[in-house]
């Protein structure tokens, strides 16, 4: 095109010769070059002032298109296409423009220290003649605009993520990892206080210690990655915590012993000599206690909350001091208030008359937390690839739980505390009705119904052995990843194929001349189950999925040692070899994320062709999500 473009110049120089021409200035457009806030987005912004009697030509143009390479990118991406801000005027049928002009690109700005450099190219000509191709070399620093990234001086924003924060905090309530923690809660304070203002404080000092366990050390933990200047270390603790089977098989040994307690097999103490020593100073002693139950959740609850807490990790590498500790303490608060509720509640139980019921509700809860615990062991068993708790077997677990429960209520089973009953209340009799209906609703999940209400809990449907009626919606075909040739031997949901690496799945897409979909995603992402099995499974998202995408998940704690051609290296020189923590820097270096779900839509050469987009299980804007990517990579 450039060829052609310079041969029509040189024969509108030979054809005109002997005319009155413009001679061409040394540059027919002076460039500037700076960063605005284009509708909510940090765009590059190309300001020229043409030579008088010279015009230039739109991004468009089919004589010589205004044009921008990049030759170095850092910590940013472009979000788009080169676009002209000023409007142009027809000549002969092409888009030009007199005097001035402004073109912009929309960019992704992923971490601090941003910068981008490279070179914009143009042509102008006069009614006469077109001076050759010219070139002006930019570097520029970029920075978030200010609706991207709040800061302690824009209250505006800063309150809008406070608000978000708060209603977050509520929400994970009723998250997979947070709600085994509520009958816990009501167990551990059920034996009430002394005195009604104890139990105020004991309910007060809990949801203190839940907020204290959330913000000081992240405010700590900010406050030396400011220092230090990187958080590579600190994704790993956290990573770490959430799925290594170290602490999830710690969390799976405490739910079975709280189990074991409520069916009466023994009663959790303390120890003697702890005994005697809180009989001294039982106020400390409470204390104790009741910090290590906030401990507890806070733990437990990680994998869940961990979107929030990723968030507020990355803002604090990108500058920010105060904010993120202001939406961590909006967060927790709101998170710790149910939670007090329920401490508070038990308290005012004393005041009813005691009876076989306060042992009955402690059955339950002991069937609950048999089932809740096993999500640990299979967050451990997925990450490892152990293939202890495939889909049938987990659900086995929990048919077989449930209906000894219904079978408890029904009074068909005793345990050593209960007091023997001649006839079953219809509130019993009601409960029972409702765990055999669950029960129910869970069989069919055997022959591979994919049982949508529980897709947060259950190991994904790819373990699954047996597939009644062979591959339905939500079950991929057996081998079917290994059939297509990738580098590990990973699962994609409903019968999808794709990728596991990025760099494979961008090299397939080039071949292939297709978008690529980037799931960034984990094992024991609860989140990323639920979107797969809500949103994935659309007719019409699973359609452009197969169809239009070239697929790559990045799973961000998969345990698998990395052929060497796909280790990283760091800035500050580690090789990371592993899968989990590959991708998990990748993903926060390249995307600016630290959470699962996440998902990036890519062209073949890497760059970012929409915003990411995180857990929401709107289908209408899923689908608006991918049509945008395909938008920008067809423009």
């Amino acid at each position: 095109m450039k060829f052609v473009c310079l041969m029509s110049a040189a024969l509108i120089s030979v054809s005109l010769s002997g005319q009155a021409m413009l001679t061409a200035p040394d540059k027919t457009i002076e460039w500037t070059v700076s960063q605005e806030n284009i509708d909510g987005k940090t765009a590059i912004v190309f300001t020229g002032k043409i030579a008088e009697g010279w015009h230039t030509y739109d991004t468009d143009s089919e004589m010589y298109p205004c044009a921008v390479e990049f030759s170095e990118l850092t910590g940013c991406s472009p979000a788009g296409e080169l676009y002209a801000i000023t409007e142009s005027v027809d000549y002969d049928g092409e888009a030009v423009f007199y005097d001035e002009v402004k073109f912009a690109i929309d960019m992704n700005v992923e971490s601090a220290g941003a910068k981008a450099a490279g070179e914009i190219t143009w042509m102008c000509c006069t009614d006469y003649t077109c001076a050759a191709p010219e070139y002006f070399t930019f570097e520029t620093a970029l920075d978030k605009p200010a609706s991207a990234s709040a800061s302690a001086g824009g209250n505006g924003n800063l309150w809008s993520l406070i608000i978000e924060a708060i209603l977050w905090g509520f929400a994970a309530l009723l998250t997979p990892c947070v709600f085994p923690m509520v009958p816990m809660t009501v167990s551990f304070f059920l034996k009430g206080s002394p005195t009604p203002a104890a139990g105020r404080f004991k309910a007060a000092m809990y949801g203190l210690f839940i907020v204290l366990l959330y913000t000081v050390p992240i405010s700590v933990i900010i406050l030396i990655t400011r220092i230090v200047g990187g958080d590579a270390v600190t994704a790993d603790i956290f990573n770490w915590l959430a799925t290594h089977w170290i602490p999830n098989i710690i969390f799976f040994v405490v739910f079975m012993i709280f189990a074991a307690s409520f069916f009466g097999a023994f009663e959790i103490v303390l120890p003697t000599s702890l005994v005697n020593k809180s009989d001294k100073n039982a106020d400390k002693g409470g204390l104790i206690g009741i910090f290590f139950m906030a401990l507890t959740l806070v733990l437990v609850s990680f994998s869940c909350t961990g979107p929030i807490v990723g968030t507020v990790l990355i803002k604090s590498t990108e500058g920010e001091f105060w904010t993120p500790m202001v939406t961590m303490l909006a967060f927790s608060v709101a998170f710790a208030l149910p939670f007090t509720i329920l401490a508070l509640f038990p308290s005012l139980l004393t005041k009813l008359k005691s009876g076989s019921w306060m042992n009955t509700v402690k059955v339950v809860l002991g069937f609950i937390e048999v089932a809740l615990g096993f999500k640990f062991l299979s967050v451990a068993d997925q990450t490892y690839h152990w293939g202890l708790l495939d889909r049938e077997v987990y659900l086995a677990i929990w048919i077989v739980t449930f209906s000894l429960l219904g079978f408890y209520l029904l009074g068909k089973i005793r345990f050593a505390h209960d007091t023997p009953k001649d006839h079953v209340s219809v509130k019993r009799l009601a409960a029972a009705i409702a765990v055999f209906s669950f029960v129910v609703y869970m069989i069919p999940g055997m022959f591979g119904a994919p049982l949508k209400a529980l897709s947060g809990y259950l190991p994904p449907i790819t373990t699954q052995d047996f597939v009644l009626g062979g591959n339905v919606a939500g079950a991929a075909a057996p081998d079917a990843e290994s059939e297509s040739g990738t580098k590990y031997d990973l699962h994609l949901p409903l019968g999808l194929t794709g990728y596991f690496e990025l760099e494979e799945g961008l090299a397939a897409a080039r071949e292939a001349g297709k978008p690529v979909f980037v799931d960034i995603t984990g094992h024991g992402c609860v989140n990323c189950r639920e979107m797969e099995s809500r949103v994935w499974s659309d007719p019409q998202v699973l359609e452009m999925l197969m169809n239009d995408f070239v697929v790559v998940a990045l799973y961000t704690d998969d345990k698998m040692t990395l052929a060497e051609e796909d280790w990283v290296t760091t800035e500050s020189g580690d090789v990371l070899k592993q899968m989990g923590r590959a991708n998990s820097y990748i993903v926060r270096t390249r995307f600016g994320v630290n959470a699962q779900p996440n998902y990036a839509l890519l062209s073949p050469e890497g760059e970012l062709l929409a915003p990411i987009r995180g857990y929401d299980l709107s289908i209408p804007g899923f689908i608006e999500f991918l049509q945008s990517g395909l938008d920008a990579y067809h423009k």
